[in-house]
């Protein structure tokens, strides 16, 4: 697939991505009452990703996270010369898509930007009041864990057609856990599009939500190759058995 077709769909997928997540936060989450809550916001972002995984994930990979491009040439699944490529193609989106909720959130009498459409944060604008610390710990853990799932799950010895499932499921569940920490960090692109809009603190806290999920999905791109035993085939050694071939075996 030509590079120009694979970097749009990385873009409009990326797009959806923050259209899904941040909207739902600031349209829906408090609304009516206690509206769709943590449960509905994580489900959001695990829902954006499921469906362009199915949609775009024959041409681009669908990647839509800067962590998962990198833990994918880190584990040796992605050409590193295509990687700043996704990146700015990922932030690009992220940044454009970032606009909309805005946009009409901004059209209701009392809007507040300072709200941060659900920008990352930690200290006095983590939505749990968590400490820088415990914000960079968190995003390194939930991005590894991602990483560790994302090659797992598209492994070729892993069952066919399921992995969209997985990875959706994967990303709901890290949502769950760590909104109360910085209201998730463990795609850089995402935490960029919305801290654009708002600036100030959201910008100036940014670097902490790029450092983290890039760190743990290194570490987990080479976790992944040891675990999975792709390493040891690398050296020539090995590896898991391929049930194709026991099957042929008997």
């Amino acid at each position: 697939m030509p590079l120009s077709n694979r970097l749009a769909a990385e873009i409009f997928s990326t797009m959806w991505l923050v259209l899904g997540g941040c909207v739902s936060a600031v349209l829906a989450a408090a609304f009516p009452g206690p509206g769709i809550g943590f449960a509905g916001f994580s489900l959001a972002f695990g829902l954006t990703v499921l469906t362009m995984a199915y949609a775009v994930g024959h041409v681009s990979g669908c990647h839509l996270n800067p962590a998962v491009s990198l833990g994918l040439v880190v584990g040796g699944r992605f050409k590193a010369k295509d990687l700043l490529h996704y990146v700015a193609a990922q932030v690009a989106g992220a940044v454009v898509a970032a606009r909309v909720p805005y946009l009409i959130a901004s059209g209701k009498a009392g809007f507040d930007l300072q709200g941060g459409l659900s920008s990352n944060g930690y200290g006095e604008h983590s939505p749990g009041g968590y400490s820088l610390t415990a914000a960079l710990v968190c995003g390194f853990v939930m991005t590894f864990f991602l990483l560790m799932i994302i090659p797992g799950a598209t492994d070729e010895r892993a069952p066919s057609g399921f992995a969209p499932i997985a990875i959706g499921l994967a990303l709901t569940l890290i949502h769950l856990i760590s909104i109360p920490v910085t209201n998730t960090s463990v795609n850089p692109a995402h935490s960029t599009g919305p801290a654009f809009i708002v600036g100030g603190w959201a910008l100036s806290q940014l670097w902490l939500f790029w450092i983290a999920p890039l760190l743990g999905a290194a570490v987990a791109g080479v976790a992944y190759r040891f675990v999975s035993g792709e390493c040891s085939q690398a050296a020539g050694i090995e590896g898991p058995a391929d049930l194709s071939q026991l099957a042929k075996a008997k």
